[in-house]
């Protein structure tokens, strides 16, 4: 008979562990228990990712099985969702904080400040932690920048791996350091600390000037086109992660896929060695054990912002280069240009 529930001891709480027994990756025979063990096991790391931080929860509650499907419904309707207010019947000890969304509206997201909270959250079936680039302090200045390197079809991680230590230089040149992880999936993100200084829009426009001249230097192998029928066989940078209220999955988050992957923290050493596969749920505590926290200086530096927004200068001023699209569910921005695709606009 199955054991209905457990109770655990983390930190001071205690947090009730519901149907422990519950197959969460039927491929691999995971279940709940071992996915909030798993958790507890990187504890420093996975709560490093997220303190302080609004969070939105990706919740599987019934599991990673075939066919299931991610609602990006507002009424959290289907097998998976995204869960962007506290939900109701959270223990108090749970912390929140308010942002507000790109329509305007506002909601109260945990924002965890001790490894219970997210213990708590993997009970309620959370495999995949997004928290936002900001403090609870100052929710609406970022204080990191996240480079999505996003394989395009004909690409995967290895040629993200080859464009990283490049992107590396350039961030050298403006006096920053960067620190890799991978995304769990095909892509690879790495994240640079700055002073929370900057609005959204400002450190986008930064990021944009960054991708630029990453693509300058490797045309070859780097897009910056937002229209997909544009970017060819090359690895894109996501630039858009920046826009408010667009997340990216924490380091030491599972991936909601049939090997329970995780985004792992990498040194820059590693890339040409590894593959997103290397870590999962089962291997990513024994090299936690061994490595640590190979993201915990990312909490300890914060860089000036100012030479990247010189480059954006640079490139309106002498290249005629200004904003580029939002996604398409933003409202539209000041100097934003069409967000029409250019097949259709040339018909048009």
């Amino acid at each position: 008979m199955a054991t209905p529930y457990e109770e655990l001891e983390v930190g001071d709480r205690t947090v009730r562990l519901t149907n422990p027994d519950k197959i969460y990756f039927p491929e691999r025979g995971f279940t709940k228990r071992d996915v909030v063990h798993y958790f507890l096991s990187v504890g420093d790391g996975i709560l490093g990712a997220l303190r302080e931080r609004p969070t939105t929860l990706e919740r599987w509650p019934g599991g990673v099985f075939e066919g299931a499907k991610l609602s990006t419904r507002a009424d959290n309707r289907g097998d998976a969702f995204y869960q962007k207010r506290i939900p109701k019947g959270a223990p108090e000890w749970v912390e929140t904080a308010r942002i507000a969304f790109p329509s305007g509206r506002f909601a109260d997201e945990v924002c965890p400040t001790e490894l219970a909270a997210v213990a708590w959250a993997a009970n309620l079936g959370t495999l995949t932690f997004h928290p936002w680039p900001v403090r609870r302090a100052e929710v609406d200045n970022p204080d990191q920048i996240r480079i999505d390197l996003d394989p395009q079809p004909g690409t995967d991680f290895t040629h993200a791996a080859a464009v990283a230590p490049r992107l590396r230089e350039l961030l050298h040149e403006l006096g920053m350091e960067g620190w890799p992880k991978t995304s769990g999936g095909r892509g690879l993100h790495v994240y640079v600390p700055i002073q929370p200084r900057w609005p959204f829009t400002e450190v986008r426009r930064a990021v944009i000037a960054l991708g630029r001249e990453l693509e300058r230097r490797m045309p070859d192998h780097v897009t910056m086109s937002w229209w997909k029928e544009e970017r060819g066989v090359k690895v894109f940078v996501d630039y858009n992660q920046m826009a408010r209220d667009r997340t990216i999955a924490s380091a030491y988050s599972l991936r909601p896929n049939p090997r329970a992957t995780v985004s792992a923290p990498l040194r820059w050493d590693e890339l040409t060695e590894v593959r997103p596969d290397d870590f999962d749920l089962e291997t990513m505590p024994k090299r936690f054990a061994e490595v640590g926290d190979l993201h915990a200086p990312v909490n300890d530096e914060a860089y000036d912002l100012t030479p990247l927004l010189e480059w954006a200068d640079r490139d309106a001023r002498d290249h005629d280069l200004g904003d580029l699209p939002y996604p398409p569910d933003y409202p539209k921005m000041p100097g934003e240009p069409m967000r029409v695709q250019p097949s259709r606009a040339k018909k048009a």
